[in-house]
């Protein structure tokens, strides 16, 4: 039966205003704005209302991380709405190529917060050095900013983030929380030049920043934020420096310190833990590290003489720290047994702790976290991975010198069920691998699913994981998958490409091409069944 939408109007309008409200807190406070005001005198109050205007993200955000401008026309609507509501707005999220125009449609009287995306090099200088338009107008007001995404062309221009972060300090009189997720990078000399001790910031109370070096965060710890209540920094490596820098004075009044880095550091005692001594008034700490040892692996006796003593105040420690030990010669380390012994006074926390031996490669390996784990990847898994629920991470690596079989398979996907991205690094040939008579001889075996999987390296893994992936009895992957393997090892596990038990998986993945004969051969052909397998192939 066809609907009256007159009639479907009338009965919404004729709701009490309580029951609009729940039905349209339900919706995107763009898109009521952008729908409803202006409609009648009634509705117009409900949607004025702070609870859709306070807080406006003026962008299309797409689940790929990519950001747009709205469309133009509804561009231009909110361009005319936006001084109706003007005085009830206190946060914007914008995008760089309609900043401006929003920023200038009106006055903003309580506007606080600011969220600036897709920011290129040529707007960042506009904005912050050179002094848009509206930076004047808005520059004693805004105490919250948020900066996403500053993009460099070349070296020379790396340096340009530091004279941003030197400018926003500088102009931003008022600033109490600063999120600047470009990453600060350039030599240590610039750093010092550009932003000297007399650059600096007397309100500033929380600070989120992405670096490239651990001398940075000593820089912008040496007097320049002394008012400093939280610390949130990504690290992109950690090593000594030539550069004298204070590591020294007390920082009494930061209560929170978060410090990730991804690549390893041996300079844990000389670096880190001198700045973590620094902080005696610390209430919650945060660690992601990657530590060379010489002989003993990081552990709960590591981590209480060296933390818990010197921050009496630390009531909430956060970790995931995997020490790594180089060795020539036998070595007695210890066992997880051990490693679990040593955390039985953290009686508030469930750590997890995982001990790898590897032989060949003549290293050894401690993994210890604490849980739930709330990072968004996982890396080097190994046969020895304890299991849980791992509901935050996209993005896995599998790596051991023990051949991984279809059961571990199973449980990696049952403790990642929001899976995206999964490298694996395996030599060793599957143990298990049954003898194949039939293309059904496998259908005893559960069928595993990776249901968000959309990357799937398998550069670096022996031609059985190749076909544990592939085959339909084993793994049922979901469509459009970008697949990373060896042309050879596509060969060989497909018999080249006439194998029923692939076809199905083959048909549904993107196969990223990489066979060097294509690259360098332009003669080359893809043999005839190849297209019947592949449906979808990136040459790039």
């Amino acid at each position: 039966m066809p609907m009256n939408i007159e009639y479907s109007c009338v009965q919404l309008i004729d709701l009490p205003d309580e029951i609009l409200m729940i039905i349209l807190k339900k919706l995107s406070n763009v898109l009521v704005l952008y729908s409803l005001i202006g409609v009648n005198k009634r509705l117009n109050t409900i949607v004025c209302d702070s609870t859709f205007t306070s807080h406006l993200t003026l962008m299309r955000y797409f689940s790929d991380d990519c950001i747009y401008p709205l469309p133009d026309p509804m561009l231009g609507r909110f361009l005319q709405i936006l001084p109706e509501i003007h005085h009830n707005i206190k946060w914007l999220n914008l995008e760089s190529s309609s900043m401006e125009r929003i920023l200038l449609a009106t006055n903003y009287p309580n506007l606080y917060g600011l969220g600036l995306y897709k920011i290129d090099i040529e707007t960042a200088v506009s904005l912050f050095i050179d002094n848009s338009s509206w930076i004047p107008i808005l520059k004693n007001q805004i105490s919250s900013l948020f900066i996403d995404t500053i993009k460099y062309k070349d070296c020379y221009q790396k340096n340009i983030h530091i004279r941003v972060l030197s400018h926003i300090f500088i102009t931003f009189t008022n600033l109490k929380h600063l999120n600047f997720c470009p990453c600060i990078c350039g030599t240590q000399q610039s750093f010092i030049d550009i932003l000297p001790l007399s650059v600096m910031s007397s309100t500033l109370l929380e600070l989120y920043i992405t670096i490239e070096r651990f001398d940075y965060c000593l820089y912008l710890l040496d007097g320049r934020v002394n008012q400093l209540r939280l610390l949130h920094v990504n690290i992109d490596y950690i090593s000594s420096s030539n550069f004298a820098v204070n590591n020294k004075e007390k920082l009494l009044n930061l209560r929170f310190f978060l410090l990730h880095c991804r690549c390893s550091t041996s300079v844990y005692d000389e670096l880190i833990l001198p700045l973590l001594h620094r902080m005696p008034n610390l209430e919650e700490l945060d660690l992601y590290l990657i530590v060379n040892c010489k002989t003993e692996f990081i552990d709960g006796n590591n981590l209480k003489n060296n933390i818990f003593n010197h921050m009496p105040r630390l009531n909430q420690l956060t970790f995931n720290i995997r020490s790594i030990i180089s060795h020539r010669n036998k070595m007695n380390l210890p066992s997880n047994k051990d490693i679990q012994h040593t955390f039985r006074d953290f009686t508030d926390n469930k750590i997890i702790s995982c001990v790898d031996y590897f032989p060949e490669n003549k290293y050894s390996h401690c993994h210890i976290y604490s849980y739930p784990y709330k990072l968004k990847h996982y890396n080097e898994i190994t046969n020895n991975f304890p299991g849980g629920l791992f509901k935050y991470v996209h993005e896995i690596s599998l790596f051991d010198e023990r051949p991984f079989e279809h059961e571990f398979f199973c449980r990696i996907a049952e403790s990642f069920p929001l899976l995206e991205e999964l490298t694996v690094i395996n030599k060793k040939s599957q143990n298990c691998k049954r003898s194949i008579k039939t293309e059904n001889d496998n259908q005893d075996l559960s069928i595993i699913k990776y249901p968000h999987l959309n990357k799937l390296f398998l550069n670096e893994a022996h031609d059985d994981y190749v076909e544990e992936f592939l085959i339909d009895t084993k793994v049922c992957l979901p469509n459009n998958v970008c697949l990373f393997v060896k042309y050879e090892s596509l060969e060989s596990v497909t018999y080249n490409f006439t194998r029923n038990a692939t076809r199905l998986n083959c048909a549904k993945v993107n196969y990223m091409c990489t066979k060097l004969d294509y690259l360098t051969n332009r003669d080359f052909q893809f043999p005839k069944h190849f297209k019947d397998y592949f449906l979808h192939v990136d040459l790039s």
